[in-house]
């Protein structure tokens, strides 16, 4: 019985190393490290936009620029929220509050150590 695998026997036919052994100077991929919104501070600008399409007329104030990861991001936004007394949501290096709170979100960004400017 042939105890071949297909990959084996492809990669015997192009010359190529099998799955399970790896090149010598191969070096695995990482993915950059995104850091905390805390170490954030000061280093990148936010940008606060006021939204109001696809929301059905309603408003909504997004801060972008966020460069975390989404466990920081949420953080930021918790405490974002809890001080405006709004809802909102943290996804995808954005935060999203609802209602039109520009002025009031920059202050507590600014508060919190953030650069940020209203757009």
């Amino acid at each position: 019985m042939n105890t071949t695998d297909w990959k084996d026997a492809l990669g015997k036919a192009f010359n190529l190393p099998s799955p399970d052994e790896s090149p010598a100077n191969d070096v695995p991929e990482q993915e950059p490290e995104r850091g905390d919104a805390l170490q954030q501070q000061g280093s990148a600008r936010l940008d606060i936009i006021l939204e109001r399409k696809g929301r059905a007329g309603k408003q909504a104030t997004i801060v972008t620029g966020f460069t975390c990861d989404d466990e920081a991001l949420k953080q930021v936004a918790s405490t974002l929220k809890r001080t405006l007394g709004v809802g909102g949501s943290a996804r995808g290096g954005e935060i999203l509050i609802q209602g039109d709170f520009r002025q009031r979100v920059l202050d507590q960004l600014k508060s919190m150590g953030f650069k940020a400017r209203i757009i």
